[in-house]
């Protein structure tokens, strides 16, 4: 059964979350939601919408190249939904997956879901935690769990498409943009990484200090000319909680944004593909009104060997990562 929960009753920050995808349907701040979506829980059924708009993504986030993994040895081949990759876990993966509710109060709901052996193409029987809580008024915290019975692959992450204006049908060009990460992986002509993390100092993807997104997304550089804009993995330099590893900031609302979060990678993806849907109350999301900030494994990373970042799940082992959204005014 499809259901809603609302947390943080009339509080300054509000969230409403779906047990379809796990996904944060609203997030309400002073009044202004700053995410985008449908407005009723079965829009998101596939057969409705094909979105990722504020879902859990697994088993495996991002991309995976040529839908292959080696897991213990053996070849495993995944669906390719994305040019010759699999993205978020294929095509049915878990943002249309249909959460268990473990537990729901005023302030937090746990999600759980079990994702069998061989589901999309991935081995062992996976058992995926998601807890959603707020804090304080101000700070929604994500954590993540997983276990499995065999060697696999996870990478979870929330994919909510921020716009922090209050004006979902604007570009969030005017954002300020703040990473704290000196290094980026860039990608060949299918979104794969290379393999290298390239230092983001003299390029346009120097969001060390924050700029405004917009400022350098129509530079003439052959990363922005393959991603039709931003939409690359950072690498981050501290990531722990206590830590704003990113920064988010609208100047025409007011309203802030900090990040902190476990994982040692962000997706910056500044809304490149998103083609016109209607969203909620009719409003159209076009290309760039908003941005992801999906903190995560680094893509790809069990076909490569980044010791940060291995991707890889072991029944002995469980994968913990968690994140914050801090919310504030200017």
């Amino acid at each position: 059964m499809i259901e809603t929960f609302h947390l943080g009753g009339e509080g300054r920050l509000q969230a409403d979350i779906t047990n379809l995808g796990g996904r944060i349907m609203r997030l309400v701040v002073d009044g202004v939601d700053v995410v985008h979506g449908f407005d009723e829980a079965e829009d998101y059924l596939p057969e409705r919408h094909l979105s990722d708009f504020g879902a859990i993504i697994g088993r495996y986030a991002n991309r995976l190249a040529g839908g292959r993994i080696v897991v213990a040895g053996r070849v495993y081949s995944l669906p390719c939904n994305n040019g010759p990759n699999c993205l978020h876990g294929g095509p049915h993966g878990w943002q249309y997956a249909l959460f268990d509710v473990a537990e729901a109060t005023d302030e937090s709901v746990e999600l759980t879901l079990t994702s069998p052996d061989g589901d999309n193409g991935f081995p062992g029987t996976v058992r995926a935690t998601v807890r959603y809580s707020l804090l304080g008024g101000e700070r929604l915290r994500i954590d993540y769990r997983a276990e499995s019975d065999a060697p696999t692959v996870i990478n979870m992450t929330n994919h909510s498409y921020f716009n922090l204006s209050g004006n979902p049908e604007t570009t969030v060009h005017d954002h300020l943009l703040r990473i704290d990460a000196d290094r980026y992986t860039p990608i060949d002509e299918t979104s794969i990484p290379l393999g290298e993390h390239a230092a983001v100092e003299g390029t346009p993807f120097d969001f060390r200090q924050a700029k405004p997104i917009g400022r350098d997304i129509e530079s003439d550089h052959r990363q922005l000319k393959i991603g039709r804009g931003y939409d690359h993995n950072y690498v981050l330099n501290h990531p722990v909680l206590g830590h704003d590893s990113i920064s988010l900031r609208c100047p025409t609302s007011g309203i802030a944004l900090d990040i902190e979060t476990t994982a040692p990678g962000v997706q910056l993806y500044t809304g490149n593909f998103l083609d016109g849907v209607a969203g909620k109350g009719g409003k159209r999301y076009s290309v760039r009104s908003a941005v992801c900030l999906e903190t995560q494994m680094y893509p790809d990373s069990p076909n490569h060997n980044w010791a940060e970042s291995t991707g890889r799940l072991e029944p002995d082992k469980p994968y913990t990562s968690t994140t914050i959204f801090k919310f504030s005014r200017l």
